[in-house]
């Protein structure tokens, strides 16, 4: 399975958890459910041109926060997941980057009106 995921090297967020970020966004917004085989760690850092370890990582890191499972010699799994962490971590994502908007807002020293005209603005887009 070739996971819809993309990486920016420029980046300032590490590339591990960039892929960690958008596999657990697929995994609790429903778009790959439990069970779903994901592809090796050698496969995902070729489709995405990054190192085996940098791939490694970030599937270590969602194996240890529950969202796959590897079975040795069978592959790595989506996890099942209850629907109450599911929401939790779709929550928590979109309140940490709501949240470092209104950081960046304040930075470029725009008022609490100005930021909600700005947010309004783009759920219209």
């Amino acid at each position: 399975m070739k996971l819809p995921i993309s990486v920016q090297e420029g980046s300032r967020t590490p590339i591990y958890h960039q892929i960690e970020e958008q596999i657990k966004a697929l995994i609790v917004s429903g778009h790959v459910s439990a069970g779903t085989p994901l592809p090796s760690i050698r496969a995902l850092s070729k489709d995405l041109a990054c190192s085996v370890i940098t791939t490694r990582r970030a599937y270590q890191n969602l194996e240890q926060q529950g969202y796959i499972k590897t079975s040795q010699g069978r592959g790595t799994f989506v996890a099942e997941i209850d629907e109450r962490s599911k929401k939790e971590a779709k929550t928590e994502a979109v309140y940490d980057t709501l949240k470092k908007a209104v950081e960046v807002g304040r930075r470029h020293s725009y008022t609490d009106d100005e930021l909600r005209k700005l947010f309004e603005e783009a759920l219209m887009e």
